[in-house]
């Protein structure tokens, strides 16, 4: 029963970690497409991640892709690594997502 119990804390502590990141991506791709790396750097600056590496945000991205939020829309030379990769932007329905939290609902 208590290893039940850590794990669902455990569990839970992680949804809050990736909603807060999510919430950390949308707002660097409010400012315009970046790839996963320049995200990680943007996030790195602003003190949200202890590194630039590029996995704090690439598997995020998956996922928020995955909900129809941003999407890879085109490709590049990455500046950091020279390595040909994925451009992303902020889909409509990822702007809606990112601020119907802070919007009143007027129902």
């Amino acid at each position: 029963m208590i290893t039940l119990m850590t794990r669902q804390l455990s569990f839970e502590d992680i949804k809050l970690k990736r909603k807060k990141r999510y919430e950390e991506i949308l707002d660097r791709l409010m400012t315009g497409r970046k790839t996963a790396k320049e995200v990680a750097v943007e996030l790195f600056e602003l003190g949200l991640i202890p590194s630039t590496e590029r996995n704090y945000a690439a598997p995020r991205l998956t996922e928020l892709e995955k909900m129809g939020l941003v999407k890879a829309v085109d490709k590049t030379k990455c500046k950091y690594t020279g390595k040909t990769v994925a451009v992303y932007e902020i889909l409509p329905k990822g702007i809606e997502q990112r601020y119907s939290n802070h919007v009143p609902r007027l129902d």
